[in-house]
């Protein structure tokens, strides 16, 4: 099954869509659909249903996802896609169905989505956008979603969805776009850094026998940080398998994924020191 990526954002309209609190006739799904998938990935410890306790189903749902952003991310992810699933089955998104959730609460959750690089279509199945449509803005916030996705180990964050880039190669791709207009789409990965790291005026090599300071040599190190995690990823099951050699070991690739969400966000804070807001 995909997984949602999870911001507070979407986990408000996510539980939104579910909310019939204020309605005389209640809506599918039902406490019992939701209970099925709460079972199915183990969220009971998020589930105020599970200890007895009487809440509606958007506040329901909205603490399952509050609990399992914190303690089981990946799980939680199935579960609010299988949340999707439920109400498009139930015919949430068709206008002429009696379970139909409104056009407000899909077009909230169609915008906190689309800032987490997800396009939800009118139907209620979803697809990763493309970075070439969004704006600079939105696609900053796509980036910042993955960062935060890599910085919890979360494996598909080592790809940007929808391109043919990882998150490091399109985070020093929109670096070098942003400040100089363009970018060689020929370019090796270390070329490609070493240019995002000139944009943003960061030292990625401390020529021999130079003089330098603790942040130079702390942002070499990122630069060869970066590298040695690039040297890790499996070209070839990029997008389709594991993205990561198959001799690395899970904490391996664990250690891999914060390293890149935590480079990857430096550079862009560093973009927005430079006043590219």
């Amino acid at each position: 099954m995909k997984r949602l990526p999870l911001t507070n954002e979407i986990v408000i309209s996510l539980a939104k869509l579910v909310d019939d609190s204020q309605e005389e006739k209640k809506r599918k799904p039902a406490h019992s659909d939701i209970k099925f998938y709460v079972d199915k990935f183990n969220l009971q410890g998020g589930d105020p249903a599970s200890s007895g306790r009487s809440f509606g189903k958007s506040k329901r749902v909205r603490h399952i996802l509050d609990w399992g952003l914190e303690n089981a991310p990946e799980e939680t992810e199935r579960f609010a896609t299988a949340i999707i699933d439920l109400v498009r089955g139930s015919g949430g998104f068709r206008v002429e169905s009696e379970n139909y959730v409104g056009k407000e609460r899909i077009s909230n959750l169609q915008d906190a989505l689309k800032r987490a690089g997800i396009q939800l279509f009118e139907d209620g199945t979803w697809a990763p956008t493309t970075l070439d449509n969004l704006s600079y803005q939105d696609q900053r916030d796509v980036f910042l979603s993955y960062i935060s996705r890599a910085k919890r180990g979360v494996n598909d964050a080592a790809l940007i969805v929808g391109t043919s880039k990882d998150l490091l190669e399109a985070v020093a791709a929109f670096i070098v776009e942003t400040v100089r207009g363009s970018y060689n789409t020929k370019w090796s990965f270390p070329t490609l850094l070493g240019n995002a790291f000139s944009a943003l005026e960061l030292t990625a090599r401390i020529p021999n026998g130079t003089k330098s300071n603790a942040h130079q040599r702390f942002e070499e190190s990122l630069f060869n940080a970066a590298l040695a995690v690039n040297t890790l990823r499996n070209k070839e099951g990029a997008g389709h398998g594991r993205p990561w050699l198959p001799n690395l070991s899970a904490s391996e690739a664990k250690a891999a994924l914060e390293i890149i969400g935590v480079i990857s966000e430096y550079m862009l804070n560093k973009l927005s020191e430079l006043g590219y807001k």
